[in-house]
Order: structure tokens, then sequence, then C-alpha cells
């Protein structure tokens, strides 16, 4: 009976794979969707870093720049948050 349950769950295990490999179109949406979410949080972090370092929250997303690398400009800030992909 073990060996039928092994059996089983290394069959739903390979069909899983199989099926997020013939189906590129969704594993990119997952990628681009944890990426999004990912700096989102980056920009929410650069801006508690410019309120720590400056006291007062950052007025526009370029006052981020020494706080975070890479492109925000997809990014805005509204209410002392990040507003954009992923938020």
């Amino acid at each position: 009976m073990t060996e039928v349950a092994l059996a089983a769950a290394i069959t739903v295990s390979v069909a899983g794979a199989s099926y997020v490999a013939f189906n590129p179109d969704a594993l990119a949406r997952s990628a681009q969707s944890v990426a999004d979410r990912a700096a989102c949080r980056a920009v929410n972090q650069a801006i508690l870093a410019h309120i720590a370092a400056n006291g007062r929250p950052p007025a526009t997303t370029n006052d981020l720049e020494p706080y975070v690398d890479g492109d925000i400009s997809a990014y805005r800030i509204v209410r002392d948050t990040a507003a954009g992909p992923g938020c």
C-alpha cells in the first residue's frame, strides 16, 4: 500500500512539473508577479530609510535614489507608501 501512495505522489509531482514546462506564459506571469512584489517592498523600505535619515517622508521617488538600486520610475509615493506594480 505504501508503494502505491509513493507512486501516486511521484506521478502527481511529475505531472505538475510537466504542466509548468509546457505553459511558459503562466510561469512568466508568476515570476513577474513575484518580482513586482519584491520591487514594491524595496521601495517601501527605501521610504522608511529616507524617513529615518531625514526625519521626514520623501516628496518624490527621486528622493529615494540613495536608498534603492534599480529603476523605480513605475512607482509613486501615496500617503508615505509605495504605489505601483505589485503594491
